[in-house]
């Protein structure tokens, strides 16, 4: 499948129309996710799985949460940007959505030509532990590497910023092992979505 980029504005009406009732890197941890059981899919997973269902058959974006931190998110992250464009000397590209067949991401920006930028705003204490940890925090892993596969890009560099603190740079390598991994949960979540469709659509 060819790699499309779409240049919108995140979290715009052409972004969601983008992004509609189709897995996303953001959303690829649920995929993975596992229940109780182990080997099991989770409740995350479900819900995840009938949201896109719902979508589809509406053709409407569903219901996204966001808070007070989540909105100063996004405001930082344009001060984060520039920061690491300043740090390395280089122009960052703003885009709006990457799809490639059933898959899609919304990286923050693409560096060059096999670059790319994932920023995360922390909250001072856990800026700290990013700190101290000098890694990706595994709750990232799956959308970092999911964007890489999606995108067919070959690193990304993670940055963690909170204002006042220093910020956190890891350029993050493709890790083919973990992302046949994801590629397989992927498709086997994009064709069990495929089959709920049919079943609702019979059923109509």
């Amino acid at each position: 499948m060819a790699v499309e980029v779409f240049d919108c504005e995140q979290g715009s009406p052409e972004w969601f129309a983008c992004r509609l009732g189709i897995p996303t890197a953001s959303e690829f941890s649920a995929i993975l996710a596992e229940g109780k059981t182990k080997g099991s899919p989770s409740l995350t997973r479900r819900t995840y799985l009938y949201k896109l269902v719902a979508e589809r058959l509406t053709g409407e974006p569903g219901d996204h949460y966001t808070n007070r931190h989540m909105e100063r998110g996004k405001e930082m992250e344009a001060e984060a940007r520039d920061w690491y464009a300043f740090a390395t000397d280089t122009e960052p590209q703003r885009i709006g959505f990457v799809r490639n067949g059933r898959k899609g991401c919304s990286p923050d920006s693409l560096i060059g030509k096999d670059g790319m930028l994932e920023i995360k705003t922390k909250l001072g204490h856990l800026q700290v532990d990013v700190l101290l940890g000098k890694t990706l925090p595994s709750e990232h892993r799956a959308q970092v590497q999911g964007q890489l596969w999606v995108a067919e890009r070959e690193w990304c560099d993670f940055v963690s910023y909170w204002p006042k603190m220093p910020p956190f740079k890891l350029r993050v390598y493709r890790d083919e092992e973990y992302i046949k991994h994801l590629s397989k949960m992927v498709d086997i979540f994009c064709n069990e979505l495929e089959t709920v469709l049919a079943a609702i659509r019979e059923a109509a």
